[in-house]
């Protein structure tokens, strides 16, 4: 197992090992150098595609609002030459659906670009419009997470077509409508996004960029687990005797104590406590996530809950956590109580390769090409899941962290960088031209 100082380390090390060779200043050919120029001629126009589709509502659940956003993004993909197709989800999933869209030919690498259509901001948040701030930033709901990259990629497949470079060209687009609030079950939601992973040889992420100098490598997966622990409803008074025992608020204490003690320390992982409630009577209600608990001072608590999260960096790791916080709750109960918990899987880790460190040599080398510098790569513990950790065991490598920057995601803050977009597009295009050539 690889700590988080040694995970960082070597990752540096990998990078710098051979820098003279692998980084050393390259010319772009002339076939780069022409994207270059119509990524800056199209770059107005891209901040303007920007701006309208910020403009439109599609928090996860506002269906209509993410199906207008899909159709907008569809047009632009089907005015330059690409197959497009809107895969609606099951009624009851309560979830709009997937955009895909695909070029297929049979020259160089086979890519899958994905994108989510999705916010956090739902149709009844105060942050809802594109705003200009000055030249360089305009505050923007889902502009960084993600509709800029969903643009960036958009902008620099158009300077490919304009430059008669995807004639033969091999790739696969996929914006889910869903990735802030994945629809369940994952085997239906995510079922056209790993069946496209499975096609392809890379994959690349253009979710919330990292900077111009990193591009995310590993990511950590995430899942939830929900403890319920049980004692014995009784008058207060009787508390810590052996008929009335413990309750269970002090049962579920000691169960997070020792989870505090014993299972946190590994480098990656973490654990928390999101909401936790106990009492007499309580009642949880999962789409809402509001709990409603009646207890009282003299009544010694018969039922308590927590819910919480998992973060990890490989399945194995995963598994070691979960089988000591079990062997927590199985074991030591206090007198008179009983306990349980559960655990239900949301994103798979996404761990470093060799084949993402060798996409991100690639992307290095464009960078520097392009007088924007190397890419090291990013710290995993700062970054969440995200759709690409569904699909990176299935291609030769992945890449995420390549969307635009800004600041503020999932905040009524959130901006987005008006003077990096045309940088990390021409980035972009240069990067997908290069791979389709393989």
């Amino acid at each position: 197992m690889l700590h988080r100082i040694s995970l960082i380390s070597l990752l540096s090390l990998f990078l710098i090992g051979g820098s003279s060779a692998i980084h050393a200043q390259q010319k772009l050919s002339r076939a780069e150098k022409q994207l270059v120029k119509l990524v800056s001629s199209n770059n107005d126009e891209a901040i303007a595609f920007l701006e309208e589709v910020v403009n439109i509502n599609s928090g996860t659940l506002n269906l209509k609002g993410v199906r207008e956003v899909g159709k907008l993004f569809g047009e632009a993909f089907d005015g330059i030459g690409f197959e497009t197709e809107w895969e609606e989800m099951p009624e009851e999933m309560n979830r709009a659906g997937h955009l895909i869209a695909k070029i297929e030919g049979n020259q160089g690498k086979k890519l899958l670009l994905i994108g989510h259509l999705d916010t956090v901001f739902e149709k009844n948040s105060p942050f809802q419009t594109f705003e200009r701030i000055n030249d360089s930033i305009a505050t923007a709901p889902g502009g960084n997470d993600m509709k800029g990259g969903d643009v960036i990629i958009i902008y620099a497949l158009k300077a490919l077509r304009q430059a008669g470079l995807l004639d033969d060209a091999s790739i696969e687009v996929v914006f889910t409508g869903d990735e802030e609030s994945t629809g369940k079950p994952l085997s239906i939601s995510r079922k056209s996004l790993i069946e496209a992973a499975k096609r392809a040889d890379y994959a690349l992420g253009y979710e919330t960029s990292t900077g111009f100098d990193y591009a995310t490598v590993a990511r950590r997966g995430a899942s939830g687990w929900h403890l319920v622990t049980h004692g014995k409803r009784a008058h207060s008074s009787g508390v810590f005797s052996e008929n009335t025992g413990a309750g269970a608020i002090f049962e579920i204490s000691r169960i997070l104590n020792e989870f505090y003690n014993e299972v946190r320390g590994e480098e990656l992982l973490t654990f928390n406590p999101g909401l936790l409630y106990g009492g007499t009577f309580m009642e949880y209600d999962d789409k809402s996530g509001q709990a409603e608990v009646f207890g009282k001072t003299n009544v010694v608590a018969q039922r308590a809950e927590v819910r919480g999260g998992l973060r990890f960096i490989s399945e194995e790791q995963k598994e070691r956590a979960r089988a000591k916080m079990r062997e927590i709750v199985n074991s030591g109960n206090l007198p008179q109580t009983s306990a349980e918990i559960s655990f239900t899987d949301s994103y798979p880790a996404m761990p470093m390769t060799d084949g993402n460190m060798g996409l991100l040599k690639q992307l290095s080398d464009v960078s520097v090409a392009l007088d924007q510098g190397e890419i090291k790569p990013y710290d995993p513990g700062k970054r969440g899941a995200a759709d690409i950790s569904f699909i990176a065991a299935h291609v030769d490598g992945a890449l995420g962290g390549l969307g635009s920057m800004g600041s503020g995601a999932h905040t009524p803050q959130e901006t987005v960088n008006l003077n990096t977009f045309e940088a990390l597009t021409q980035r972009t295009a240069v990067f997908l031209y290069r791979l389709i050539r393989e």
